[in-house]
This record gives structure tokens, C-alpha cells and sequence, in this order.
């Protein structure tokens, strides 16, 4: 509870500091809202069909026609998982959007942010046993991380952010790590992509962004070997952004969390440079 509570003070902390630097109005999410009606209607015209099926069932013999059935059978259930991927993509994706909505509506009206709940699932909640794909070869195998498995092509994007990071090149490195949280959601390179896309930002003056990107990280995996320095980080942020009431909880909170590591000898440095009591 200690923890949840200081992820909605720091999420309101940022959020006030968003509303002195960049009000958004009902148009904007009235619009952001009329993009999603058109990816929920691009995604409903895939469950329609284009034509007649016209399997390529031929062959000479019974084992012939079993075998063009099977390959068939390979083709059909390949795209199967590919839709529905792309529709769990869609789900997550617009589900968190409609949370980003919410949260950005109750600001505007002022309202307690604390009384917002879990956004529901884009579309409604389906139960696991009504979820099925059945598994089959496929010619290009996701990528197994230490940390999960990775879609095809994710590392890939992962590296190059990272590179264009490693590199100075702090514009790119934001873009592509953000097209990269947009591209994978959920993924297990996320809470490290966050990190690295808030010190792009950090780099480029973006510190409100910045506390952004941390605070996404560490919420992201609060027990994972990156929430130490984000946690820090995010703390940092919040006293370069004057919010220093909530730097000084948030920084302390490093050492409470992670006592002895070396993001919690940062903090208690940055406490002391604040004047954290």
C-alpha cells in the first residue's frame, strides 16, 4: 500500500506540472478518441470475408490430398495466430490509450484521481478458456530472452534505440524507444526501454517527460533489477521539476526498498543536495 500510494502521489505530482506546460483540451481527446473508433472498425473488417474459399486441395491420391489438407490446415492456422496477435496488440494498446483518456478527462475536470479504478479491456473481458490457438510450425520462431519471449524483430528494435542512445544521438534514441513501447506492449524489454528513454529525454532538457518515462519503468517492475535506478531517477526528476515534497518521499523511498544498492547512496546525495529533512 506504502508503494501504490506513492505511485499516484508521483503520478499527480507529474500530472501538475503537464497541466502548467501543456493543457490539453476536450478536441484534442475528442479526436484521439474518433482515432480509435477507426482502429476498432479497421479491426472488424478483418472478421469479414472477401470471397469464396478456394482451397488448393488437388492431388492424385488419398496421401496426396491429406497432405495438401495439412499444409493447408499449417497455412490457415499461421494466420490465425497472426490475427490474433494483432488483435491482442490492439486490445492492449487501445485499452491503454482509453486509460491515458480517462485520467487526462478527470485531470481537466479536476476531479480526485485517486477514485480512478482499472480501466476495462478494450472490447470486454474474455475468459481464458474461450482463448484457444492451436499451436503449429512456423518458420520464424520468437526470440527467447532471459527475461521472456521476444516477438520477432523486438531485440532488434530494442538494440537499435540502444545504439542510437550509446551513440549521443538523444532524439532518435526518445523516438525509437518510444515507437518501441507502441510497437511491443507488454513487453519484457519494456521497463529497460523506459529507463533508457527517460534518460534520452533527461539528455534533451524533457525532464517532465522524463519523470514520465521512470515513473513508467519502475511501475512496470517495482521488484525488477532496474527499478533501483528508476526509482531514483523518477525521484531526481521530480526535484529538478520543483515537486520537491515528492522528491524527498520518492528518493527516500530508495533506501527503504533497496538499501545498499548503489541508486540508494544517489538518493540519499540528492536528499541531502534538496534539503530533504
Amino acid at each position: 500500500m506504502r508503494i501504490a500510494g506513492l505511485v499516484l502521489a508521483t503520478v499527480v505530482a507529474v500530472a501538475g506540472v503537464a497541466r502548467a506546460q501543456d493543457q490539453q483540451t476536450l478536441a484534442d481527446i475528442r479526436q484521439e478518441l474518433t482515432v480509435l473508433h477507426v482502429e476498432i472498425q479497421r479491426l472488424k473488417r478483418e472478421f469479414s470475408t472477401t470471397g469464396s474459399p478456394a482451397p488448393n486441395l488437388a492431388g492424385s491420391s488419398v496421401l496426396e490430398r491429406v497432405d495438401a489438407i495439412e499444409a493447408e490446415l499449417q497455412r490457415l492456422t499461421r494466420q490465425t495466430e497472426q490475427l490474433n496477435q494483432r488483435v491482442q496488440n490492439i486490445v492492449t494498446d487501445g485499452t491503454n490509450r482509453i486509460g491515458d483518456l480517462e485520467f487526462r478527462l478527470v485531470e481537466l475536470e479536476g476531479g480526485d484521481l485517486s477514485t480512478l479504478g482499472e480501466t476495462s479491456t478494450l472490447g470486454g473481458d474474455v475468459p481464458a478458456d474461450q482463448v484457444a490457438v492451436a499451436p503449429s510450425p512456423s518458420p520464424a520462431q520468437p526470440v527467447i530472452s532471459d527475461q521472456g519471449e521476444l516477438a520477432i524483430g523486438e531485440q532488434a528494435d530494442f538494440d537499435t534505440a540502444s545504439q542510437a542512445l550509446a551513440d549521443g544521438d538523444f532524439q532518435t534514441a526518445a523516438s525509437l524507444f518510444s515507437q518501441f513501447d507502441l510497437s511491443y506492449p507488454g513487453s519484457p524489454l519494456a521497463p529497460q526501454a523506459n529507463l533508457r528513454r527517460g534518460q534520452a529525454l533527461k539528455s534533451l532538457g524533457d525532464t517532465r517527460e522524463a519523470a514520465r518515462a521512470f515513473l513508467a519503468s519502475f511501475t512496470g517492475d517495482s521488484e525488477g533489477p532496474l527499478a533501483p535506478e528508476a526509482l531514483f531517477e523518477l525521484g531526481a526528476a521530480l526535484g529538478r521539476l520543483g515537486q520537491t515534497d515528492q522528491a524527498c518521499i520518492t528518493l527516500g523511498e530508495v533506501g527503504v526498498r533497496f538499501p545498499g544498492s548503489i541508486p540508494s547512496g544517489s538518493a540519499a546525495q540528492e536528499m541531502a543536495a534538496l534539503g530533504c529533512s
